[in-house]
């Protein structure tokens, strides 16, 4: 649908993608490992769509909703916590998406593109982006050993935690 819509956007110099992607592909999930690598794939292919069609006045971003669905219900949910949790999320609807979704399609939005948004209840986060989080480097280049001995140890306190969205997002939905 990206590909044919682009065309008739480029012709006209306008318009603008709202994809749609998931925080299991941007955070990470259990027992979802499919469905986060397309989901983080959308991520890739809206950017390329902003960079690639930013000269046309087109625009494209993510939206990463929370709202129940049933893919949501193959989330394990084995402590009380995660029953409760999921429980909370059968509470949050597709209508706190849509004004999100409807503001990045309208004219108003003509200065956001290449963004990733997370709408939950009545918050709405910017999520990050991939960039460098530090730096290492070894005169004469590396080696498996040297990487062992000094390469991982320097970065290992900048390691993200194999965190899942529940940890990221332990607070309730406002």
């Amino acid at each position: 649908v990206s590909h044919a819509a682009a065309r008739i956007f480029r012709e006209q110099e306008s318009g603008s993608f709202v994809h749609f992607t998931s925080t299991s592909g941007l955070i990470g999930n259990f027992g979802q490992a499919n469905y986060a690598a397309a989901k983080l794939g959308i991520v890739g292919l809206s950017k390329s769509i902003a960079l690639d069609m930013n000269r046309f006045n087109v625009r494209s971003n993510c939206v990463s909703p929370f709202a129940w669905s049933r893919l949501i219900g193959t989330i394990p949910a084995d402590t009380e916590a995660e029953k409760i949790r999921v429980a909370r999320m059968q509470q949050m609807g597709p209508e706190k998406i849509a004004p999100l979704s409807a503001f990045l399609l309208s004219d108003e939005a003509k200065d956001v593109t290449g963004q990733i948004f997370a709408v939950r209840m009545n918050e709405i986060f910017l999520m990050g982006q991939s960039r460098p989080l530090r730096s290492i480097h070894r005169d004469g280049g590396w080696t498996p050993q040297t990487i062992a001995e000094h390469g991982m140890p320097a970065l290992k306190s900048s390691f993200y935690k194999l965190d899942r969205s529940a940890d990221i997002f332990s607070w309730d939905a406002i």
